[in-house]
């Protein structure tokens, strides 16, 4: 699996396996059959509720710790620097681990300084290898920078052929943040699965939609975390590293940029007040 090398040495791998909106009761049983079709790279995210099937499915795999690459989310109530302490050790006690490859903070909202200061320290402490954000906007992520000792490791935000967040990225590149990709398939909004540019491209290649997606994204150097629960879908999210796009390919996908989200603006007050009453129970 390529690997892409954080700001602080950290080595990423460049495809890894998402769990948002996997029913808990369902998570064990997916995040083991990804461990089997080969993903060594795992999100998940306190607000999604899976945290603890996500660590039964990695003891049960008996994969060695060194071998994964985990990454967790600090939802926007447990802010400030104690109650980010608790909610860090409350994730890594429910994924049964002894430290996280990242920890990102999920939202730009709140006291998430005081949470960065957390951050900080935990990593300090080697407690998280790598700590990020999730979400920001270039405002915010630039102003965390620009008064705080540690850069962001990484930016998890929406990223897909829609949505492509071309200059952004090139922004994160001189501040040294990797741009990951939440949503790299545009969670199948906008037909993206019957997308005529992407078929053609795909059939000239012999892919599929997703797949040519997914190695479109990694060809740009962004991180990527496809969620699947069916296997074979796994296993064909993972087969895109025996192919590349031309530039001509490259070119027709840049083209289908809009450059607006196919989810949620994080900068309109109603979805503000909308994540702002969502609890971590």
């Amino acid at each position: 699996m390529p690997q892409v090398t954080l700001n602080n040495g950290v080595q990423m791998p460049i495809l890894g396996f998402g769990v948002f909106q996997v029913p808990a009761e369902q998570t064990e049983q997916v995040v083991t059959d990804a461990l089997a079709a080969g993903y060594r790279h795992l999100d998940t995210a306190a607000v999604y509720g899976n945290e603890e099937a996500v660590g039964r499915a990695i003891k049960a795999s008996g994969i060695a710790r060194s071998e994964l690459f985990v990454t967790t989310k600090l939802w926007v109530h447990d802010g400030g620097e104690d109650g980010t302490k608790r909610a860090f050790d409350a994730s890594l006690k429910r994924l049964g681990l002894d430290y996280l490859d990242l920890y990102l903070i999920h939202q730009p909202y709140g006291d998430y300084y005081s949470s960065w200061r957390a951050m900080q320290n935990l990593h300090r402490q080697g407690l998280i290898k790598a700590i990020g954000v999730s979400n920001f906007y270039p405002d915010r992520l630039v102003d965390l920078i620009e008064n705080n000792e540690i850069t962001p490791a990484v930016n998890q935000v929406e990223t897909h052929p829609f949505f492509q967040r071309a200059d952004y990225q090139s922004l994160m590149a001189v501040r040294g943040v990797q741009i990951e990709s939440w949503g790299p398939l545009a969670e199948g909004r906008n037909d993206i699965f019957s997308d005529p540019t992407l078929t053609g491209i795909g059939e000239a290649h012999g892919k599929s939609i997703a797949q040519v997606a997914l190695r479109w994204l990694i060809q740009r150097g962004v991180v990527v975390i496809p969620k699947s629960v069916r296997p074979e879908r796994m296993a064909e999210n993972l087969d895109v590293f025996d192919f590349e796009l031309t530039d001509e390919d490259m070119s027709r996908i840049a083209a289908m940029d809009t450059g607006v989200s196919v989810a949620f603006d994080h900068r309109d007050p109603e979805w503000v007040t909308r994540i702002g009453g969502i609890r971590v129970d």
